[in-house]
This record gives C-alpha cells, sequence and structure tokens, in this order.
C-alpha cells in the first residue's frame, strides 16, 4: 500500500483533465457556466443547482450520472460534461450510452410525451483524438444519410474536445486556448492565453489546489480508490487460486481413472506441459 500512495499525483500537479480537479472544478456553478461558454461559443444562463434538481424529473437512473458534471440552462437545455484522461477505445459507444441513461431520466416512467424531451449536450473533454482527424473539436448530431442536409431533430448534441487539435483557425482562439489550458493547468497557460474567462478558471484552480480542506479531500478520495483496487485485486487473487485448486483435482481424477497426458489436456483444455507438470508436483 506504501508503494502505490507514493506513486500519488500531488494535488498541486493535478490538471483540469484529471477527474477528481474536473469535478471539484465543475461544482463550482459559476466557472461551470464560463467552461460551457468557451466549449460553446455563446453565452449561456445556468439554473442553479437547487433549480435544476427542481425541475428534473426524479429517477433511480438520474443517480447514474455524476451530477457534479450535469447542468441545466434557463431554455432547458441539459449539459453533461466530463474528462476522459485515459484513452478509451469505447468512448464513442460510452457516449451513446451517457445519452441512453440521460434521456430515461428526463420523461416519467410510463410517459409516452416525448417532445417533452429536453434537448441535450453530452461533452467529452480528452487530451488524445478520438477520431484521428486532427479537430479540436467533433460535433455530432444524426443526419440523413441521403440528404446530409437534413438532421434529425431529436436535440441531441455531442461533443467531443481534443486538446491536441491543429485547426486552430477554425475553432477561434478562445477555445483552443482553453483546450491547451485545461492539458497543462498552469500559469503560463494560462497567462499566455490573455482571456478573461480562462483567468478566472484558473484562479478558482489555484484556490482549490492551495485549500487544505480540499487536500484532506484528494487525500481521502485517493485511500478510497486504492482501497477499491485492492479489493478487486484479492478477490482476483482468490478467484484464481479456487479455479487452480479445482483444476489440479480434475487433472489428478482424470489421471487415476488411467487418461492419458494427451487426453487430460484436450479435456481440461490446457497443454500437455501444463498436464505434466500438475501431476510431476
Amino acid at each position: 500500500m506504501t508503494d502505490k500512495k507514493s506513486k500519488m499525483v500531488p494535488l498541486s500537479e493535478l490538471t483540469l483533465l484529471d477527474r477528481f480537479l474536473f469535478d471539484e472544478v465543475m461544482e463550482n456553478e459559476q466557472i461551470h457556466q464560463l467552461i460551457l461558454e468557451i466549449i460553446l461559443g455563446k453565452d449561456i444562463a445556468l439554473l442553479t443547482r437547487a433549480e435544476t434538481e427542481k425541475e428534473l424529473r426524479t429517477s433511480p437512473l438520474l443517480r447514474s450520472i455524476r451530477m457534479d458534471v450535469f447542468s441545466m440552462d434557463e431554455e432547458g437545455f441539459i449539459y453533461n460534461t466530463e474528462a476522459q484522461k485515459q484513452p478509451r477505445p469505447d468512448l464513442p459507444k460510452r457516449s451513446r450510452y451517457y445519452q441512453g441513461l440521460l434521456d430515461s431520466s428526463l420523461l416519467e416512467p410510463g410517459s409516452v410525451h416525448f417532445n417533452l424531451l429536453n434537448d441535450s449536450f453530452i461533452i467529452i473533454i480528452t487530451p488524445y483524438d478520438v477520431f484521428g482527424l486532427g479537430k479540436y473539436r467533433y460535433t455530432f448530431r444524426a443526419r440523413c444519410d441521403e440528404n446530409t442536409s437534413c438532421i434529425l431533430p431529436d436535440g441531441a448534441t455531442r461533443i467531443f474536445l481534443n486538446t491536441k487539435g491543429t485547426n486552430r483557425e477554425e475553432i477561434g482562439e478562445e477555445l483552443a486556448q482553453f483546450l491547451e489550458y485545461a492539458e497543462k493547468t498552469d500559469d503560463i497557460s494560462a497567462l499566455n492565453s490573455n482571456n478573461e474567462k480562462i483567468l478566472r478558471i484558473h484562479e478558482h484552480i489555484r484556490m482549490l489546489k492551495s485549500s487544505e480542506e480540499m487536500g484532506v479531500k484528494y487525500m481521502q478520495a485517493w485511500e478510497e480508490k486504492l482501497q477499491v483496487l485492492e479489493e478487486g485485486r484479492s478477490k482476483g487473487l482468490e478467484e484464481g487460486l479456487e479455479k487452480g485448486i479445482q483444476l489440479t483435482k480434475k487433472v489428478l481424477k482424470l489421471s487415476a481413472e488411467g487418461r492419458s497426458e494427451s487426453e487430460i489436456s484436450e479435456l481440461c483444455d490446457i497443454s500437455p506441459e501444463q498436464v505434466r507438470r500438475i501431476l510431476d508436483a
């Protein structure tokens, strides 16, 4: 446990793409709104957390959506935003799952009034290019294959943001600067942006990182993560040991019945060498 703990990244070195810091930053409603305004390129007015929870229909499924990155604006648009630092080949399908989970939570059980579904934005920020086309931003809405100018008016939008994009001239300086800042989250990238919104975000992050209370919270979150990993490791070892015992018993039983090594190998789905090692042990 001590060796693992020594590998913990200090709070001061976390970036906005680290889940703990991202979640804590997005807890602040004003900063949350600034980040969405930069991403969407327009002014928005988010409801307060209390107002959002009041407006949403109650559903057990809603518990599966992390409310710290879940918000609603005054027009009723829903935003679910997350940072995904580690590469995940299943990220597009994961966004589909988010969409289904989100939609399921927005209507009363049994309701058939689907026009009541809020327009929604699933936003995922990554330090890698999910689609390999060099874009900072990939925006997806369902379109008609036979006429690509015909967009399905289902109100669902999914946006993938890539901090390593190369098409700066296509998206505007502010978003490019923000994505670069999100990856580095340091004084230099904040100052170089010379952007009021990014500087406000950075000032809030500096405050969080210098907070003793936040340091304790980070340590507790790390300890909980290690505990979960350790429990999973122990369970895996126990299951592996049990499987090994059962396999050994089966090999010995078949051998006692007069089966050849090749027969035992085939029946147990293991190599002849493995059979010999068990019998010679």
